[in-house]
């Protein structure tokens, strides 16, 4: 089958080869005898891949691997009691071999997709919103009615959690850094939007009467310190990841002043052990899907064969939600 390998650590441009490799078998590390082969139409691409484009990401796979972590697309085979058969179209998450025409998944990580959604969102579908579930609900405890400030709210991570949120009576207040990103994350649910370059504490401040309930942080950098100071008392930052690039640190004594918290959110870490977690995000998102709340917004499409262009997409900070390879044609 065809497929893109990263065989080299030399970042984005450069690491990636297109190349013609086994099928894998319908066997997964997470649930080995007990993969479920998907035939892939369309892949995700993410944050994680620029980093093991660089050997920087915490999976460090030995050289040649196929990258991607998720995919929208048609099974092939599924193990008996699985609850998945040939010719269902599926959102699914495997780690690993994503970038490639047939992909093997754990089971508890394949979701049936909706009819509301073709292969592009599916591919946009695990990694994010059950990210944004795990983020704003689990460990964010967030409670309707609340006030939630997304940054990075155009991009993937971002949409999810302002649809997700607002699907749950939320309040949400998008940080972004440009009109066109504006509009993103304003199609995506945001009620108002400020600007990274601005005075967007202060205005967060006014907009939420005093302070935002949760902070849902993506990116990290300097604008950490005052993600707390927009905190109202009680009120919560949760952390998800560093597109920014730098990797801030907390001043705790900032959390003593309004009783405030910082929470870490890693969602593949947590449910990668714990498959009905898992499921029962998958339900949960279900319902916020058939009710409309759930749409993933996706931006840039490449074919199979230009992954490295939808990767400096992402590694420039310019992408627009989803960023997906079409690699059976869009």
């Amino acid at each position: 089958m065809r497929a893109l390998q990263i065989t080299e650590l030399t970042g984005p441009r450069t690491a990636l080869a297109l190349a013609d490799v086994p099928e894998p078998e319908a066997s997964h590390m997470l649930t080995p005898g007990r993969g479920v082969l998907v035939d892939v139409h369309a892949a995700g691409v993410s944050f994680p891949e620029v980093l093991q484009t660089r050997g920087e990401y915490q999976m460090k796979p030995p050289l040649p691997f196929v990258p991607g972590s998720e995919v929208g697309g048609v099974v092939r085979s599924a193990p008996e009691g699985s609850g998945f058969a040939a010719g269902d179209r599926v959102a699914a998450f495997c780690m690993l071999g994503g970038f490639a025409e047939t992909a093997v998944a754990p089971e508890f990580m394949v979701a049936r997709l909706p009819q509301e959604l073709d292969f592009a969102q599916g591919a946009g579908l695990i990694l994010n919103y059950h990210t944004a579930w795990f983020a704003l609900v689990i460990r964010g405890r967030l409670q309707e009615g609340e006030t939630v400030l997304v940054h990075g709210a155009a991009g993937g991570v971002g949409t999810a959690c302002l649809q997700v949120a607002k699907g749950l009576g939320c309040r949400t207040i998008g940080v972004v850094s440009t009109d066109e990103k504006e509009r993103v994350a304003r199609e995506a649910g945001a009620d108002d939007v400020v600007r990274s370059d601005g005075p967007w504490k202060d205005q967060a401040k006014e907009l939420s009467g005093g302070g935002v309930d949760l902070v849902l942080d993506p990116v990290g950098g300097d604008r950490f310190t005052d993600s707390l100071r927009s905190l109202a008392e009680g009120g919560r930052v949760v952390v998800v990841g560093f597109t920014g690039g730098s990797i801030p640190e907390v001043k705790v004594n900032r959390l003593l002043l309004n009783n405030t918290e910082v929470i870490g959110a890693g969602w593949g870490a947590y449910v990668m052990s714990k498959a009905d977690t898992s499921r029962e995000i998958t339900a949960e998102l279900d319902r916020l899907i058939a009710s409309g709340a759930v749409r993933p917004v996706v931006g840039a499409r490449f074919p199979l064969e230009r992954a490295a262009d939808a990767l400096e997409l992402i590694d420039g900070r310019g992408a627009l939600g989803k960023v997906v390879l079409d690699v059976r044609g869009a």
